[in-house]
């Protein structure tokens, strides 16, 4: 890949992508998708989070989407949002010495263990953020609103193909995540839908841009995002 000045500036320091979302929703096979898409065009690198185990670093491994020494496990020992947010120290670590094995890397993806609506990663972890839903969690969702799903940097609907065997409405889906998004991107994604997966990976190529041109700052979530109750009252908690 031709080096710019840009990229010979970040060359050391990759773009770190955090993908959070509730237990099930296709964090992983997301990353692996991402993973198969882009590893020719991207160095590449994953961490993964599980309570107890690595399985989800195993999972990328046996799947083949990159050398295996790129994908390293980070066991929290705790609920997964204080390794991603409340003490972000073993993810770091775990980072910067990927950094360090691998100069340079371009991309390192930062795998949440599955959490409530409520996770989000702390800006001094990633520079950007994917939240996770699938229409097999439910059509309503979208609606119950937190700082992932209102204010992450893309919000994914995954899973779209198994709409019809869920009783979900996909487009009324993606329109509910729409309105509670207030402009921020969505993507209605399946991995047997070419157009969402070159959304997706469209999506990414103009984050890494602007990352390496100096024009993208990370945004923190916040631990709450506005939601409403059913007399209509709207808490904000600003």
């Amino acid at each position: 890949m031709p080096e710019t000045p840009a990229h010979r500036h970040t060359a050391s320091r990759s773009f770190r992508l955090g993908v959070a979302g509730p237990v099930g929703t296709g964090k992983s096979s997301l990353i692996a998708l991402l993973c198969r898409e882009l590893r020719d065009v991207y160095r590449l690198g994953v961490i993964t989070n599980d309570i107890y185990t690595d399985e989800d670093a195993r999972f990328l491994r046996s799947a083949g989407v990159l050398d295996p020494e790129r994908i390293r496990a980070v066991e929290t020992g705790a609920c997964p949002h204080t390794a991603i947010r409340d003490d972000v120290t073993a993810n770091l670590l775990a980072v910067e010495d990927l950094e360090h094995d691998f100069d340079p890397l371009d991309v390192v993806l930062v795998e949440s263990g599955g959490d409530n609506l409520t996770a989000t990663f702390s800006p001094a972890l990633v520079d950007a953020q994917i939240f996770v839903l699938d229409v097999a969690g439910g059509g309503d969702v979208a609606r119950k609103g937190g700082p992932g799903i209102a204010r992450a940097d893309l919000l994914v609907v995954n899973k779209t193909d198994l709409g019809p065997y869920v009783g979900v409405d996909v487009e009324r889906m993606r329109a509910d995540a729409l309105a509670a998004r207030d402009g921020r991107p969505v993507i209605a994604l399946s991995r047997t839908d070419r157009a969402s997966i070159e959304e997706l990976t469209t999506w990414l190529h103009a984050l890494v841009a602007q990352f390496r041109s100096g024009e993208h700052s990370p945004v923190d979530p916040g631990p709450m995002a506005p939601h409403s109750h059913a007399d209509g009252t709207v808490h904000t908690h600003a």
